[in-house]
This record gives structure tokens, sequence and C-alpha cells, in this order.
């Protein structure tokens, strides 16, 4: 989502290199270009012009930094503007706990939203975190949501609570809860039927369930791609219903951030978490630093580990470890890794939360397609349990055989075997224990 902002800021910042200092004139013309990326990043005017002031009042008359260079120094001060601006690093991201179970969480929102999917989003989350979620299909005017959320729930193996026929949501929320409790459920996460903010009337049937249930928290579902008006819709549920907090949708499509920017500063309540893609899994709590760390194109290094912690089974790790320092690598080893990697994310993703990656030379504008993986995946699947474990048996009889299994060509299999073999000496560089050890000290 923010990719373009990104481009645009580092393309500020590195017209500042080899000046000496930070003058009242350089800022100005750089704040000029950040003022223009974002407002054709679709940024509220208000929050722009008070994002613009705060930070050249911060950076006017300061002294460089004898290890820093006048845009390193920037980058620091509209680093922390940033972070302020998205909600300030004390604010936490995930949803309050109730010191007594069930913990239960209101989700509302626009028709279209993604309400349903949230739930199940957020159900996966938590289970991954130890707790019990129990769904609620609290949307008595739409039978495709009940469906979708009991098809979420057997995905996850979560219980989704429904009621057919069902012609009050208060009563079914009153009724999931005491089964929670029945069935020691620590988190209900209820979803509601969606509403056009204008509809007074389903805005006062959401404002009954909310005081009748009186949930730890409601959070209100918004699609990034709408824009300022997800600004606006937020508004409009807190001032008549009040949230808690947010979830933004669709933050991997090609919206261009405004919202999620300018969300805090207007309507004063925290974004909690962020859509990434379409799996139950891609959902991201959202921290303010570690965002602001990415517009800027500083990469995330902390949510990179999470997600290498949480997909990376550590006794395969070690295993690997054994055979690189054997030198028994083989594709099936190579195959594995690829699963592990497309299980964290598309490649782009990845690169762009290791800092600076994104900006080295063979990664300039490179199109980082999910798909290669996939066909890289199907070459080595063509291959014969043999020809994986021994790469050096595959001639030109068998290239034409692998290319024509995966539906590749011949050249697509001989610049995955000439891959595998550069990566294989590269690995060889590390086999010694004296390398393994330093590296595995940073692990």
């Amino acid at each position: 989502m923010f990719e373009n902002l990104s481009e645009k800021f580092q393309s500020i910042f590195r017209k500042l290199r080899g000046q000496g200092v930070l003058t009242e004139q350089n800022i100005t013309d750089a704040l000029r270009e950040v003022r223009i990326a974002l407002l054709e990043a679709d940024v509220n005017f208000r929050v722009v012009k008070e994002f613009i002031d705060q930070i050249k009042v911060k950076a006017v008359g300061q002294e460089v930094l004898r290890s820093l260079t006048p845009s390193q120094q920037l980058i620091k001060i509209v680093h922390n503007e940033l972070v302020s601006l998205l909600g300030g690093v004390s604010v936490a991201p995930k949803i309050r706990f109730a010191s007594s179970p069930p913990t239960v969480v209101i989700l509302a929102g626009l028709q279209g939203s993604g309400k349903t999917t949230v739930a199940g989003k957020l159900a996966c989350y938590y289970r991954r975190e130890g707790h019990k979620p129990l769904l609620v299909a609290a949307d008595i005017y739409r039978p495709a949501a009940i469906e979708q959320l009991q098809v979420l729930g057997k995905q996850l193996d979560v219980p989704a609570y429904t009621e057919s026929n069902a012609s009050d949501p208060i009563k079914i929320c009153q009724n999931a809860i005491t089964v929670a409790h029945q069935q020691l459920r620590d988190l209900v996460l209820i979803d509601t039927a969606g509403r056009l903010h204008v509809e007074e009337e389903m805005m006062e049937e959401l404002r009954r369930i909310v005081q009748n249930i009186k949930p730890a928290e409601v959070l209100l579902v918004v699609d990034a791609m709408t824009g300022q008006d997800a600004v606006n819709v937020a508004l409009t549920f807190e001032n008549k219903v009040g949230i808690d907090g947010v979830v933004l949708t669709k933050m991997d499509g090609d919206a261009r951030g405004g919202a999620a920017l300018s969300m805090v500063t207007i309507i004063h309540k925290p974004i909690k978490f962020v859509g990434v893609g379409e799996k139950l899994d891609a959902l991201e709590p959202f921290y303010s630093d570690r965002m602001a760390s990415r517009i800027l194109g500083m990469g995330d290094i902390l949510t990179l580990v999470e997600k290498v912690e949480r997909e990376v089974d550590q006794q395969k790790a070690q295993e690997l470890e054994r055979k690189l320092r054997q030198e028994e690598f083989t594709f099936d080893d190579y195959r594995e890794q690829l699963q592990q990697v497309r299980r964290m994310g598309s490649p782009e993703e990845l690169i762009n939360l290791i800092p600076g990656m994104k900006n080295l030379p063979m990664f300039r504008n490179v199109s980082l397609d999910e798909k290669q993986l996939v066909r890289t995946e199907a070459i080595i699947n063509s291959m014969t349990e043999e020809e994986r474990r021994n790469p050096h048996l595959i001639d030109g009889s068998r290239r034409k055989r692998i290319a024509q299994g995966s539906g590749t060509t011949v050249q697509e299999v001989n610049r995955l075997l000439n891959q595998f073999s550069l990566m294989k000496k590269m690995m060889k560089q590390y086999s010694n224990a004296k390398r393994w050890d330093h590296f595995l000290s940073f692990r």
C-alpha cells in the first residue's frame, strides 16, 4: 500500500545527501515535496498541514549530528512525527482482554467492508496466541454471512454460534456469551450486520447491541481502498455508536495509504490490526513505529523475526543446519525452504521488511513475482527422488522431461539448476563450525 509513498520519501531524502547542514531553504524544499507526496497519497489536508508544521519547527535550527548527514537527521525527525501521526509507540495494538472471561468483541462496519472475514482472521490470530475464541453470527439480515462464518469456523476448527430464523441480534449475542461460559471460551467475536452510515435505524440497532452486551471493545472494520471516505465512516461510527479501535482491511491492495495516515489524528482512536492478504493468517497488529519505518524504506525487522518464529520449525531448522555443515543440502530441502518462505508472505513483502534490502542494485526495478516460487516448486516436483538428491544426474534429456512435466521451459530448468549450484557454493563458505557459531549467535 505505501510503496509509492515510500519511494517518494526516499527520493526526497536522496536529494539532501551531500549537503553539509540543514538550512531553512533545503528543509523548505524537502518539506514542499513531502507535502505533495502526502496529498497524493490521499492524506487529509489538515493532517498534512499539521504534520509539516511539526517537522519544520523541529528541523529548522537543529545542528546536524557529527555521525549523521542532513538527510539522516531529517529522516529521524520525519520518522518520529510519523510514529506520532500513526498513534504513538505507547498504544497497545491488540485487544484488551477482560479480567473475567470471556472477553467480548463486537465487529462493526459498512456492508462489504470485510467484517466476517476479519472475525475469522482474529479467531485465527488469537487461537495461535493460545486463546479459545468463539465466533458469533449476529447478522440477521444476510444468511450468506452466517454460512460464511460457519465455513470459516470449520476451516479454523473454531466453533461458530448461530441461530436459525432469529430476529433479535441482542438475544443471539446474550445466548452466545452463555455458551462461551459453558465451553470455557475466553474470547467472543461477534459479527454484526453491515450497514450504511446514513441508515439511522441500523445505527440505532448497533447502539442497542453495544449498550446491552457491554463488550470489552467495539472494533470498526473499514476498507482501506475507500481512501478518505474510510475516515469519514470511522468518524460517523465514533460519534453515533462509539468505537475502541479500527481494523483496516486490504492494506495489501492498491490504496494510497491516506486512510491509515489520517485515521488516528481525526478520530483519536488507534488502528489495532491491518489485513495484509486474503488468507486467514494474513492479519497483523498495527505497530505505529514499525509502519513508519516501512513507509520511510527502513524495513521492519521485528515483524520479519515474528514471521520466522511463527512459521519456521525449529527442529527442521536444526536439521537443515546439520545438512549445511555436512554439505547434504538437496532439492527436497530447498523445496521445504520455499514452502516456509511462501507461508511467511510474498517475496516482495519479505524484502521490504529487511532494512536497506529494497535499495540494493539486485532488487531495484525488479518485479518479485510469487508465481515464480510456484514455478520453481513445480520444477522440483517434476524431478525424480534420485534427481532431487543428486542434481548432477540431470542431463539434457532429463531437463527436457522435467520442463514438460512442470509446464516450464528448459531455460527455466537450467536457471534453477545454476541457482541451486551457486547457492550450495555460497553455503559451503559457512560450513565450518566457527562461522556457523557466529551466525547462530544472531538467530
